[in-house]
């Protein structure tokens, strides 16, 4: 079955492991953008635990922007900055090297929009963790859409999604971290990551 997604940067672990149940993705790219949400935010473990991570955006019709029309904001350096908190967050585990080389690309280009900008990421993830899915877009907002898995607001408003621990770089410090980002999957497990999520 098609699962309906809204955009996401760097996904959580369980937003992955839905798209690993699916036959195809389906992006929201018509909702009314919300902000303070893994749309523009992610969470990887540094060294003093949980760490958020930020995309900024710009909204050029004000609070009834839409998903797709959202902008991507250069005037700080946030590119940077994210890539330095993976090298300090991950730079000792097992597969942050084999894997850099897939996601450094968009630290280094300026994309315009969010919504390609997370599409361009997920393609790429998927193929890192050698997940075939088709991924497309809604050509309009519907409330309550006919013959799809509607997880649009499931993955954004359900209690904290647990799964089986694995060894994290920090975890001896801080103990485990569940959700994080999916990066932190792929950095630790590497070539088993789609494996693990496979058994979710």
């Amino acid at each position: 079955m098609t699962v309906l997604l809204p955009t996401a940067y760097l996904p959580p672990i369980s937003y992955i492991a839905t798209c690993v149940e699916a036959d195809d993705i389906l992006i929201e790219a018509h909702e009314t953008y919300s902000k303070q949400t893994f749309r523009n935010h992610c969470m990887i473990f540094g060294s003093n635990g949980k760490q958020i991570l930020t995309v900024p955006v710009t909204k050029p019709m004000g609070n009834r922007t839409q998903t797709k029309d959202i902008r991507i904001a250069y005037e700080l350096s946030w590119q940077k900055n994210h890539w330095r908190s993976f090298e300090a967050a991950y730079n000792k585990s097992p597969f942050f090297l084999y894997y850099q080389d897939y996601l450094i690309q968009f630290y280094e280009d300026h994309h315009t929009f969010l919504l390609d900008f997370n599409y361009k990421i997920l393609d790429t993830l998927f193929m890192a963790i050698r997940l075939d899915r088709n991924i497309g877009f809604t050509a309009s907002f519907e409330k309550e859409p006919k013959g799809i898995d509607d997880k649009r607001m499931e993955l954004v408003t359900k209690p904290q999604w647990f799964h089986p621990e694995y060894v994290q770089v920090f975890s001896s410090k801080h103990g485990f971290l569940s959700n994080l980002s999916i990066i932190d999957l792929l950095f630790n497990l590497g070539p088993e990551t789609l494996s693990y999520l496979s058994h979710q």
